[in-house]
């Protein structure tokens, strides 16, 4: 109830006749152990079956090939943390934590990081985290490099970010500048499409568990506990509702994080053979020219 309808903790006195402070108890262990008993169910560890099911979906119905998922940050609002200074304030001025996540084409969320300092970045937020660690030595169990067409070679499967993240081996990102050439907007265009699938996820979770839409005035520690409780929740009612969105879902208070990055040949390269790609006979979709 307390994170379906984000009611306060006074509401429990009249509804269930405890105390504020017993209902704060109860709501926090609540939320520890449906993280606990769920998250091996709900955001199972990967295996390099799961990322190829994964981008089949992704090529199936976002027409991108050999992607593993969409990454992006979000701001979930807080009220200021005791003795905290300016580490949660962010540059939407107001205080908040960062949950980082990647999702899938069917918005189920397949790795969350959840309390990282407001005024953190999404690069910084991404190599902090385990799944920036597990790409690094290699362990995520990512497929082997795949062939996107019968004219290419060998094309990494990669995660789908934007402007915040950097490229890299295993992360794509738009082409920047104002002037890009026709290529360019198409590939930015495609990513956009495959990328708006976790913008989508985003605004399920805090339209479905609606404690996000107000700030959360609780311990830093509690407030983890209860976003990771409402992402597994998204994930264990998105696999059995079955209901598929197709348009981004805006959601009001909660943005995205902005930043810039270095860039590397290896990522460039699969950059560039995805946009040749997507304006190949083989890689386009009737539609694009006009979206652009």
């Amino acid at each position: 109830r307390y994170l379906a309808t984000g009611c306060s903790f006074g509401d429990f006195e009249l509804v269930y006749r405890c105390g504020a402070s017993t209902a704060r108890l109860i709501v926090k262990e609540t939320c520890k152990l449906i993280y606990a008993s769920l998250q091996d169910i709900c955001v199972p560890q990967p295996t390099e079956e799961m990322w190829s099911k994964i981008a089949k979906g992704f090529e199936e119905y976002a027409n991108f090939p050999n992607c593993c998922g969409a990454i992006d940050g979000k701001h979930i609002r807080i009220i200021k943390p005791q003795d905290s200074g300016s580490l949660y304030y962010n540059y939407k001025h107001y205080f908040s934590i960062v949950l980082l996540a990647i999702c899938d084409v069917n918005y189920k969320f397949t790795f969350i990081d959840v309390g990282s300092y407001g005024k953190a970045s999404d690069s910084t937020i991404y190599k902090e985290s385990k799944l920036f660690k597990k790409l690094e030595d290699q362990s995520l169990n990512l497929p082997a490099p795949k062939a996107i067409s019968s004219s290419s070679g060998p094309v990494n499967y990669c995660f789908v970010g934007d402007e915040a993240f950097g490229l890299a081996e295993h992360m794509l990102r738009p082409y920047s500048g104002k002037h890009l050439n026709i290529e360019k907007r198409i590939f930015n265009y495609r990513l956009s499409r495959a990328r708006r699938h976790i913008e989508c996820a985003f605004g399920i979770l805090v339209n479905k568990w609606r404690i996000l839409h107000r700030p959360l005035n609780v311990s830093i520690d509690f407030a983890e506990d209860i976003v990771k409780a409402c992402c597994i929740l998204h994930n264990f009612v998105r696999q059995r509702d079955g209901f598929n969105f197709h348009h981004t879902l805006t959601v009001p208070g909660l943005h995205d994080i902005d930043n810039a990055h270095v860039q590397s040949r290896r990522s460039l390269n699969t950059r560039d053979i995805l946009k040749d790609y997507f304006i190949s006979n083989e890689g386009a979709v009737p539609w694009q020219n006009n979206k652009i």
